[in-house]
């Protein structure tokens, strides 16, 4: 029974890993160009930031399912 629980730690931690590194990403592409025009027109963030940061939540989610699953 041991042997299944480091393979979802595993999988966690990497699921947490790429939510870090998706919202980092995200957080730079909200300083670009593209998403400063988008917020001064329309007064919310571009599609692909959004969407960046929609999916570190859900590595965020998936992390921690994973973590927390025996």
């Amino acid at each position: 029974m041991a042997t299944t629980a480091l393979p979802n730690k595993l999988i966690g931690i990497i699921a947490l890993v790429a939510a870090a590194g998706l919202g980092y990403w995200g957080y730079e592409k909200s300083g670009g160009l593209e998403s400063q025009v988008s917020s001064a027109l329309t007064g919310s963030q571009s599609d692909n930031v959004m969407l960046l940061y929609i999916g570190a939540a859900v590595c965020v989610v998936v992390g921690i399912f994973f973590m927390l699953r025996k």
